[in-house]
C-alpha cells in the first residue's frame, strides 16, 4: 500500500522496489554512509562492518531457502565452510584473482548443498532439519580425517593476501569496501530471484507443495534449486571470510553458527530480504555488545570467569529466540510493515 497520491500506470512501476523520491533519497544517504564509514569510522567499526556484511550474505542465502522456499536448513554454516576451504585452497596454491576464488567457492558449496536439497524431495520439516545437520557432521569429518596435505587437517589453511583486479585486500578498510560491494551485488541478485518465476515457485512450494505440483511447478527441482542458491550464497560468504581472516579452520563453521543464522531470520522476519539484513545487524550488534561488556564485567566481578561469558552468549541466543517466538513470531520486518501501513493511512489507521 503506497502513500496517498502515489500510484503507477505501468507494471514495471508497480513492481519497483524504490517507489517514492523520499525512499530513494533515504536509501542513497544510507549507502553513502556505509561506503564512507572507513573514512571516519574507527578500526573496530570497520572490522565489525565487514564481519556483518559477510554474515549477511550467508543469511540472505538462508532466507531464500528457508524463508521463501520453506526448506529448513541447519547446514548453512557447513556450506559456508565448504566455500571458505575452496577459496583458501585456490588462493593458497595459485595466484589467481580473488574473483576466481569466490566463483570456485560458490560453485563448490552449491554442489555440496544440492546433494542435501535432493533429499527434500522425500522428507520435510523435522526430518529435513536432521538431514541438513548431517551436512555439518560430514563437513567436519572430511576436513579432520582427509590427509593433512589436502585440507590442512585440524590446523586449517593459511591464506595470503588476495588481490581484486590488482588491488590488494591486505587491510581492514579494503576488505570492508570489497565485502560491502559483494553484499550489494548479492542482495540485488536475491531481490531479482524472489521477483522472478523462480521466487514465485519458491513461495508456492513453501505454502503447499502438493498444490504447487498440481499447478505444474516441478517441486523436486524447485526444492533442489532453493538449496543450490542458498549454498552458493553461503560459499561466497565463506570465500570472503577466508580473505578477511587469512586463515580457515573447521572450528570456525559449527552447528552453533548455523543456529545463530536461524536466529537472525527469526528476529528479522521470514520471507523478507530486508528482514534478513535487519536480523543480521541486530544479532551481530547484540553479540558484539556482550563481547565488549564481558571483560569489564569479569574485571569488576572476577568470580564470574570466562566460562560465564561464553555461557552468556548461549543464554542471549536462547532468550532472543524465545522472546521473538512468543511476542513477535513474524519478526521485526512484520512490525515495520504494520507501522508503515498505519502511518500511510493516518488519520484513519483502521
Amino acid at each position: 500500500m503506497d502513500p496517498s497520491g502515489i500510484f503507477f500506470t505501468s507494471y514495471a512501476g508497480d513492481r519497483s522496489l524504490v517507489r517514492t523520491r523520499a525512499q530513494a533519497i533515504t536509501l542513497l544517504l544510507f549507502l553513502l554512509a556505509l561506503w564512507s564509514l572507513p573514512l571516519w569510522g574507527s578500526d573496530r567499526m570497520v572490522s565489525m562492518g565487514y564481519a556483518m556484511f559477510i554474515t549477511a550474505i550467508a543469511v540472505v542465502g538462508l532466507q531464500l531457502c528457508t524463508g521463501y522456499a520453506g526448506q529448513i536448513n541447519l547446514g548453512q554454516s557447513a556450506f559456508m565452510g565448504v566455500g571458505a576451504y575452496g577459496a583458501a585452497l585456490i588462493l593458497h596454491r595459485t595466484t589467481v584473482d580473488v574473483s576466481v576464488a569466490i566463483l570456485v567457492a560458490g560453485v563448490s558449496a552449491a554442489l555440496f548443498g544440492v546433494m542435501f536439497g535432493l533429499t527434500a524431495a522425500r522428507i520435510k520439516g523435522f526430518y529435513l532439519a536432521l538431514t541438513t545437520i548431517a551436512a555439518q557432521a560430514i563437513f567436519h569429518f572430511l576436513v579432520l580425517n582427509l590427509p593433512g596435505s589436502w585440507l590442512g587437517g585440524a590446523g586449517g589453511i593459511h591464506v595470503e593476501s588476495a588481490t581484486f583486479f590488482g588491488v590488494a585486500l591486505d587491510n581492514d578498510r579494503a576488505i570492508y569496501l570489497f565485502s560491502l560491494g559483494m553484499l550489494t551485488l548479492m542482495v540485488a541478485g536475491a531481490f531479482g530471484i524472489v521477483r522472478s518465476r523462480h521466487g514465485r515457485a519458491f513461495e508456492a512450494v513453501r505454502d503447499d507443495d502438493v498444490a504447487a505440483g498440481m499447478m505444474g511447478i516441478p517441486v523436486v527441482a524447485t526444492k533442489a534449486r532453493a538449496f543450490l542458491v542458498s549454498s552458493f550464497y553461503a560459499g561466497v560468504a565463506g570465500a570472503l571470510w577466508a580473505v578477511a581472516l587469512r586463515h580457515v579452520s573447521v572450528e570456525q563453521f559449527t552447528l552453533f553458527n548455523a543456529i545463530w543464522m536461524i536466529a537472525m531470520l527469526i528476529v528479522g522476519g521470514l520471507g523478507s530480504i530486508v528482514g534478513a539484513l535487519i536480523g543480521t545487524a541486530l544479532i551481530q550488534l547484540a553479540r558484539e555488545g556482550v563481547t565488549t561488556l564481558g571483560p569489564s564485567l569479569i574485571e569488576r566481578f572476577p568470580a564470574i570467569g570466562q566460562d560465564f561469558l561464553f555461557a552468556s552468549m548461549n543464554v542471549l541466543l536462547g532468550a532472543i529466540i524465545v522472546f521473538f517466538l512468543l511476542f513477535e513470531p513474524k519478526g521485526i520486518m512484520h512490525r515495520i510493515e504494520i507501522l508503515k501501513r498505519t502511518y500511510r493511512l493516518w488519520p484513519f489507521p483502521y
